[in-house]
């Protein structure tokens, strides 16, 4: 018929949706360099004054830390954040629940809880069944759940490609607010997930092969961590997503006006990243995250292998904590500023 959309045929066999999106998860981030310089200037109005009363705004973009927090009524503070991005697995439901996961942890990264979020979803309803679709939107509303998290309503659109995550409230003691801005020398750097989920979520997207484990901390709240955090007096500590370790401890330091060293031999990686890595499972983003940060990390003490492992763009991964949190391993510990920003041992 004349004008008419022409309708794809459907799938045949399994769904694969890793091969739907031309990237997946938080590797498909805007390089952090491009996209510091995008917003720079953002919170002003063309007069050069604040678009928010002073006092009023407790966390804005000024250090790019994980959520926005703004003051709100009772003294309380207000935490709010958004994620999305295509599949980095191929089942409906565990995306869902990853990314519904990662999206949540922008809170937890604040020293918050997080009270209610809405969907926001793409998708291309001519190539995909809409039962994959509600199987997403069901690990999501899972995963928040879990969380002690009300979902209410969304956004969806057609979209080329399949698109997930969440835009979330939170709030949290204005007090106790976690912040990449407040590290000070001295402060021990804990992890409290593995790293590696990006190459081996590469091979995954290559291969088909499934990574149960890796799923397994993608869909881990990052919740006990931070309650963790706040009840032992930490003040500063971030997530680590998808500009890697290297690339949100170099925030983190610049935002403290510290440094940082890390000791390599420490850090801890799933089963299976190294041999991802050598096998040549290693996404743009992390390639890009590693080129960003070289100006400010001395890597004489690293191999290429390991320096790319802690670039690896993860999604949905651990808190750093300039503090020590209960089963979290420490990986080095906040310096004095000086000469190199990051020494890594």
């Amino acid at each position: 018929m004349p004008g008419s959309t022409p309708q794809a045929d459907p799938p045949i066999g399994p769904i694969r949706l890793t091969q739907y999106s031309r990237g997946g998860g938080c590797a498909c981030k805007i390089p952090a360099g491009e996209l510091e310089r995008l917003v720079a200037d953002l919170t002003l109005t063309p007069s050069g004054q604040p678009l928010v009363p002073a006092g009023r705004l407790l966390v804005g973009l000024d250090t790019g830390d994980d959520a926005a927090v703004i003051e709100g009524p009772g003294g309380t503070a207000l935490i709010s954040t958004a994620d999305f991005f295509g599949p980095v697995v191929d089942d409906a439901y565990d995306w869902g629940r990853i990314a519904a996961a990662n999206a949540l942890s922008d809170v937890y990264a604040m020293g918050g809880r997080p009270v209610l979020a809405i969907n926001l979803l793409g998708w291309p309803r001519e190539r995909l069944p809409m039962e994959s679709a509600r199987a997403v939107l069901q690990g999501g509303a899972d995963v928040a759940a879990q969380a002690g998290c009300a979902v209410a309503g969304g956004h969806s659109i057609d979209d080329p490609e399949p698109r997930y995550g969440m835009a979330v409230t939170g709030l949290a003691d204005p007090g106790r607010l976690l912040r990449n801005d407040q590290g000070s020398a001295g402060l021990p750097l804990s992890l409290t997930k593995p790293l590696g989920v990006g190459v081996l979520n590469a091979r995954h997207k290559a291969t088909g092969e499934r990574f149960p484990h890796a799923i397994a901390e993608m869909v881990r709240l990052n919740r006990d961590a931070a309650e963790s955090a706040v009840r032992a007096g930490v003040r500063c500590a971030t997530d680590v997503t998808g500009f890697g370790l290297l690339g949100h401890l170099v925030k983190l330091a610049r935002a403290s006006r510290v440094g940082a060293v890390i000791d390599a031999s420490a850090v801890p990686y799933l089963a299976g990243a190294r041999q991802a890595v050598r096998d040549g499972y290693v996404s743009g983003g992390t390639r890009r995250n590693l080129e960003w940060v070289r100006p400010w990390v001395d890597f004489a003490g690293v191999d290429e292998e390991t320096a790319l492992l802690l670039a690896d763009a993860q999604t949905s991964g651990g808190l750093l904590v300039a503090g020590e949190v209960p089963g979290a391993p420490v990986i080095g510990e906040l310096v004095p500023s000086g000469g190199t920003l990051v020494k890594i041992r």
